[in-house]
């Protein structure tokens, strides 16, 4: 039932190549007292954040 579901949310759009179904049980998350040391790190990867290329003005919506 958790496949035929995650199949009617995400591949509306014809977008999902593979679906994933665990147990919640299985599931962890990161701790948020500890997000600034966790997610720190990615604040130096410019390459993530392409703020320094220039678009067009003929691109909308971008």
């Amino acid at each position: 039932m958790a496949v035929q579901n995650a199949r009617d949310v995400y591949t509306r759009r014809l977008e999902g190549v593979s679906i994933w179904v665990v147990e919640s049980k299985y599931i962890h998350a990161s701790n948020p007292d500890e997000a600034e040391a966790f997610f720190d790190p990615a604040a130096d990867k410019v390459y993530r954040h392409p703020t320094f290329y220039e678009v067009p003005d003929s691109i909308k919506h971008m």
